[in-house]
């Protein structure tokens, strides 16, 4: 798809003021990132990358859009001549995706001509906020489920066929084992998962008939919805009779689904059923308006499900639904030096209070454990020697310190270019290859950082360096 137009007017309408004002050569860098998580989390998975890369690789303006630009009658005719050959030339660093981010650090660094720049916001913010969005849902039911599979059932649910698709692609970074949506499971190499609805067997005479056509049809297929009429009563001794009647014909009955009541009594019970039946293995699911909470308090009443099929609440991330990933600018080309000159946006709202300049960021791990000690932002040329001991700061709070021993931790530098000068240097993982990333470095996070309720942070200081120029910039403009 085309998303050169996927910019809000006055993106084009600050080009357009650029290139009448200033050099078309001007460079200039900015940062994505965000402010709050999602569910007062601790953390953010990040998600959309590939698609980003994708995006920006073929970032061209065909004649349609110039057409419809020039019908506005906003822009230059010279502006309008300039976008129609206009290449993209940026540069772009960015985190892998499924990695862990927290609030302020720069999720994707952009530098490039200020034009080209600023006409990339709008759909890198849609495509990021959306997919980290419901990646970052999606780990918190997973992580509720404590291992059991999490099948994505939310296709019908979401804003939007892109919606569904992306977010199914997101689902599965985030934890998710596999997804009820074809479009997705095909565009991505995703598992596919879902076997019947109730209309099937409200098709049939009787449920029984229903359970056994579903046998003759798909013998090692074998899953069966067991609440249409009644679970406990029907459902579950129906499928009894259906599982012995494939067994003696040398087939493996995979389980049963609930998808109404009371799934924690339901479940219980069933499993004794099924376990005295002599089928010990068949599977119980579960599905019915799920999240991470109810997953979670299912549990501790010692709910007996295998595996859990989520939609609404995971697609529509229903109780938090928006994703405030923002693009700032961070520096800009002097015209006469050719350096680059930090610029920094204040706010009375200290938390909007931005960073300026090249940055990186460097993960510390505790060497013992593997575990991450604190996220270090910092200026791009500043480096540090692990060997050597590191006071780290709290950059609102400064008088909170920590000492980390050198020795005692290594570091990793987090951003990685993914586009040089408008070409794409970066190939993505597999989605299913992205779900194994993202579960390692959920190990390197501690248990506190990821409860599901009130969860502790994890320090995200600032080097002395970039604190000092940021400390200096507020200065400067509060003479202003």
């Amino acid at each position: 798809m085309n998303l050169q137009l996927l910019t809000d007017l006055y993106e084009f309408s600050m080009a357009n003021g650029y290139y009448a004002t200033l050099p078309h050569d001007r460079q200039a860098r900015f940062d994505v990132f965000y402010r709050r998580v999602p569910d007062n989390g601790s953390f953010v998975i990040v998600a959309g990358l590939q698609q980003v890369v994708e995006q920006i690789q073929n970032w061209h303006f065909t004649k349609e859009n110039i057409e419809y630009l020039t019908s506005l009658n906003e822009f230059t005719p010279e502006f309008l001549d300039y976008l129609s050959k206009i290449k993209n030339h940026c540069s772009i660093k960015a985190l892998p995706e499924g990695t862990p981010v927290f609030p302020r650090e720069p999720i994707i660094s952009i530098s490039g001509p200020l034009i080209e720049a600023q006409l990339l916001e709008t759909f890198i913010l849609n495509i990021i906020n959306h997919q980290s969005l419901i990646a970052t849902k999606s780990w918190q039911i997973n992580h509720a489920a404590q291992g059991r599979p999490i099948m994505e059932f939310g296709a019908r649910r979401a804003q939007g066929p892109d919606a569904a698709t992306y977010g199914a692609r997101a689902a599965v970074i985030g934890g998710c084992t596999s997804t009820s949506n074809l479009q997705a499971a095909s565009k991505f190499n995703i598992p596919a998962a879902g076997t019947m609805a109730h209309a099937w067997v409200e098709s049939f005479s009787d449920e029984l008939s229903a359970f056994q056509a579903w046998a003759k049809v798909y013998p090692d297929k074998v899953s069966l919805l067991v609440d249409t009429y009644d679970v406990l009563k029907s459902g579950v001794p129906n499928a009894i009779r259906v599982f012995k009647q494939v067994s003696a014909q040398g087939h493996q009955p995979v389980g049963i689904r609930i998808d109404s009541g009371d799934i924690s009594q339901l479940a219980i019970k069933a499993r004794k059923m099924l376990d005295e039946a002599g089928f010990p293995d068949a599977v119980i699911s579960a599905s019915n308006d799920l999240d991470e909470y109810l997953i979670d308090s299912l549990k501790v009443q010692g709910c007996k499900i295998t595996s859990w099929g989520v939609g609404t609440h995971l697609i529509t991330s229903k109780d938090w639904p928006s994703f405030g990933g923002v693009y700032k600018l961070a520096a800009i080309q002097d015209a006469q030096s050719g350096e680059f000159i930090p610029k920094i946006k204040l706010s009375e709202n200290s938390e909007k209070i931005t960073n300026p300049g090249n940055k990186k960021i460097y993960r510390i791990y505790e060497k013992d454990t593997g575990k991450i000690k604190a996220d270090l932002i910092c200026l791009a040329d500043e480096i540090f020697d692990p060997e050597e001991t590191m006071i780290i700061f709290d950059p609102v709070d400064t008088w909170k310190k920590t000492k980390v021993l050198g020795g005692t931790y290594e570091l990793r530098e987090l951003l990685i270019p993914v586009i040089r000068e408008g070409k794409r240097i970066y190939t993505s993982p597999e989605v299913m290859e992205l779900r194994k990333y993202c579960q390692k470095e959920q190990e390197t996070l501690w248990d506190e950082s990821r409860r599901l309720v009130n969860p502790h942070g994890v320090y995200v200081d600032l080097s002395q360096k970039l604190y000092d120029m940021k400390i200096s910039l507020l200065n400067q403009m509060s003479q202003v």
